[in-house]
């Protein structure tokens, strides 16, 4: 059996934090390889200010190189609101030889029951839960509210984000060096983000 971690999001755009953490978790569990799955759109949070395509094209080239690290455009090809239990259940179809590992921050947890049916996630994949800033090592894993068992990661602390990164281009500032630079090359010949940032 393949093991493959997912780490979905919006990335919008995607950052090194998101890498960080991507590599950090394929390490500690020493999985096959790390896949980014960008939304076409965020159940929760609506549709993003980066096409879709665009998105998915920036974080294909934040891996570029990178051959235990992919990007997979499945719910973008898909369409419509991104529902990660939909997600899991068309990769274990079209893939089932595969372990799959979904990776979600800590800070996720108590806004799961408000996903789409929360309770199968841990039937289509191995939970695994990052906690920023290492402080969980030594803790307690946390559980899921729905019960299922869970992996605990901690991951190093990095205060980036990428509504930082919106709100710097708006501004005129650099984002080198938060962004790999295909990333930041891509924003700049495309114009993203240049508008007046709104939260």
């Amino acid at each position: 059996m393949r093991r493959v971690g997912l780490l979905g999001g919006t990335f919008n755009p995607p950052h090194i934090a998101h890498l960080i953490v991507a590599q950090s978790v394929r390490e500690a569990l020493d999985l096959d390889r790390m896949v980014l799955i960008p939304t076409a759109t965020h159940a929760l949070k609506g549709e993003a200010e980066a096409d879709p395509v665009d998105r998915a094209r920036m974080a294909e080239l934040a891996v570029a190189g990178d051959a235990t690290m992919a990007v997979d455009r499945i719910e973008i090809d898909r369409g419509g609101t991104s529902y990660t239990v939909d997600t899991l259940a068309e990769l274990g179809e079209r893939e089932p030889d595969t372990t799959f590992y979904l990776v979600i921050g800590r800070d996720i947890l108590g806004e799961l029951d408000e996903w789409k049916d929360p309770e199968r996630l841990p039937e289509l994949a191995e939970v695994v839960v990052v906690t920023r800033g290492l402080e969980g090592e030594g803790g307690t894993a946390p559980e899921l509210p729905f019960g299922g068992e869970c992996t605990f990661v901690p991951v190093p602390r990095l205060e980036i984000s990428s509504t930082e990164i919106r709100r710097r281009v708006a501004a005129g500032r650099s984002i080198r060096y938060w962004v790999p630079a295909g990333v930041e090359s891509y924003v700049r010949e495309h114009g993203l983000y240049e508008r007046a940032y709104e939260d």
